[in-house]
Formats: structure tokens, sequence, C-alpha cells
């Protein structure tokens, strides 16, 4: 039996290729501060391009793509709704209320992962002074590996721009929603990055990059993101190594996510049909599976991990799949996980 450990705890853990890596060495190089590092600049050009938008800024993360757009978006007392488990909201240490004192207006996330129009409808203040000023809609797409449809995505952002708000797109799986709609990939992204007037994307995640998000929006929104950029610390030197990685993936790695799915639905069916587990049915890469109450996920983890398989979780466990994650791997994680989950 193979000895390899199969990390399902993120499509963060991702190496890069051998091909990234040879792209990453052969990257011409520049000082990204002064604006001329050759990679970084033909990578902002290739996203802009490839979302439909007038201009990119390559950050290190994309927590700190998310925040700039926060910050670009909204000034001093006014606030984004965004969803209660999205990740800009929930799991980016608050940096847009900590960091650009715009208040969060968090609504609850019906079980598709969407928020409820009426919601949004009723969170936008009036213009008075007892109230945050409403500026911005922010969603996520995925969220939690569930596809906001198309349909969806177009009424809300309808809506948010009746009531004068701007629009975001935490994107960080944006391809992976664009693959499992099904079709052209990169067709896909553009027709939601259309909805939008600002899109975070992230290259570190399925798409297998070392490092690195992008924000895409307006020309005056980038060069407000800029500023942003340079006062968070994301300024960086010779990031041509960085971006070179992520402009590989572009063209290499999204329509490959379909083998992501494919092994994530593949996971799900065998751990389906368990005592005291429930499995979620995935839309992407990832697969969640709840535990009956009382059921020790945290003593689950550390007996998979001691097997060589890692995931995160507690009651609800978390997989996640990736490129670093074969076919072959998945009837071997399935086989000690059902072991264990007895």
């Amino acid at each position: 039996m193979s000895d390899k450990t199969i990390d399902l705890r993120s499509d963060t853990v991702t190496q890069p290729t051998e091909a990234m890596r040879a792209a990453m060495m052969a990257a011409p190089l520049g000082d990204d501060v002064f604006g001329d590092d050759p990679s970084v600049n033909a990578l902002q050009d290739k996203i802009a391009a490839l979302l439909g938008k007038e201009a990119a800024l390559f950050m290190p993360t994309g927590t700190q793509s998310n925040l700039c757009a926060l910050m670009s978006h909204c000034q001093r007392g006014d606030e984004y709704i965004v969803g209660q488990i999205a990740h800009t909201y929930r799991w980016e240490g608050g940096g847009g209320a900590v960091l650009g004192s715009i208040q969060p207006q968090p609504l609850n996330n019906q079980p598709d992962g969407s928020l409820a129009l009426a919601d949004i409808e009723a969170a936008v203040k009036p213009d008075d002074p007892h109230f945050a000023r409403s500026k911005l809609l922010c969603l996520e797409n995925t969220v939690g590996g569930q596809v906001l449809t198309l349909d969806y995505q177009r009424a809300a952002t309808e809506l948010a721009r009746r009531k004068g708000l701007s629009t975001h797109l935490d994107g960080a799986r944006l391809f992976n929603a664009a693959v499992a709609t099904g079709g052209d990939a990169l067709a896909n992204a553009r027709t939601i990055a259309d909805l939008y007037d600002s899109v975070s994307v992230c290259f570190s995640k399925g798409l297998g990059a070392p490092a690195g998000s992008a924000l895409v929006g307006s020309a005056e929104l980038i060069a407000r993101a800029r500023r942003i950029r340079k006062m968070a610390g994301g300024t960086m030197r010779q990031a041509g190594l960085l971006a070179a990685a992520a402009s590989h993936a572009l063209d290499h790695h999204v329509d490959r996510l379909a083998i992501d799915h494919a092994n994530a639905r593949q996971l799900a069916e065998g751990l389906a049909g368990l005592p005291g587990v429930s499995v979620v049915a995935p839309q992407t890469n990832i697969v969640f599976v709840d535990l009956a109450p009382g059921r020790d996920g945290n003593a689950a983890v550390k007996a998979a991990a001691e097997r060589g398989v890692r995931f995160t979780g507690l009651y609800r466990l978390r997989f996640v799949t990736h490129l670093d994650v074969s076919a072959d791997d998945i009837p071997r994680a399935v086989s000690i996980l059902r072991d264990i989950l007895q």
C-alpha cells in the first residue's frame, strides 16, 4: 500500500508542478514597485482581459485582494452587505472593519449559499446620519464549494445597482464555479465577472500556484487599490516568479479542475451510507461530512492523519480535492475514512 499522505485539508496545499517550476525559473523579472516587472505586468494584463475588466492588480494573498477591494469601494463609516459564512466576513480577521473602518452587515446565507434578495433589499440603509452608509454588496462564488447560479447573481447585482450599491465578488474559486457551470470555462468566468464591479481571484487554490491573487476592476478602482496595497504592505519586488506561476496556471490548470470535481464526487459517494454520518453532495471540489451529535470529529481527524489521510473539521468534516490528489488516491482515502467513521 502507498505511504503517500493524502492531504485533503485544502486546495492551498498544492505544490508547483515541474512545468510550473520551469515557467517560474524562466520568468523575466523586474521591480514591481517601480511597475517594471514584465511577468507581473503580463499576468495583470492577461487576467484583466480574460475577465473583461480594464485593469488588474497582483496581490500576495486573497485576503489582501479582498481587503483592497473593500477599502477601494468604501470609506470610513460605510458598510458592506455580506453573508454570515462569507470569507471576507468570517475568515479574514475582520480586516475591513479593523483596517478600513468599514462596517459589515452580515446576512444569513441560504442553504444554496446565496443571500435572499429580500434580505439584501431590507439591509440597505436609508440616507440618514443614524446609519452607516450602505455602499457595497459582496458575494462569494463558490461559497463553501457551492456554485451561485448566473440567474441569481444577475438578480442580486441588478438589485444592488438599483439601490446605489457597488458590487464585489470574492471569486477565490471562480474558476471552479466556471468549470462546474459546464461548457467553455473561460467564457463562463468572463460572464460571471461581467456582473460585478470588481472580482478577486486566487491562483494558489485549485489552480495550484504557490501564492498570489489578483483584483480586477476599472482602472480607477485599481489605482485606488494600488495605493491601499502599498499601505497594507503588499508590494513585492521581483514578484514575477510568482506571477509566472499564476500565468502558467491560467494557461494549463483551469479545465483540469473538472478532475478535482469528479474526485470529490467519488469521495462523497464512497463515504455515503455510514451510520451517524451525513454526506453533503459536492458541486465542485469540497466535500462536507456532518457527524451525528456525540461523534468526535477531532478524534477522527487525528486517527486518519496517523494513517496518512489529512482533513479538517470537528462536527462537520471538510475534504478538499486538488491537483495533488489523484483518482487513485480516492479509494485508499475512502477505505481509511470508512474504517475510522464506522
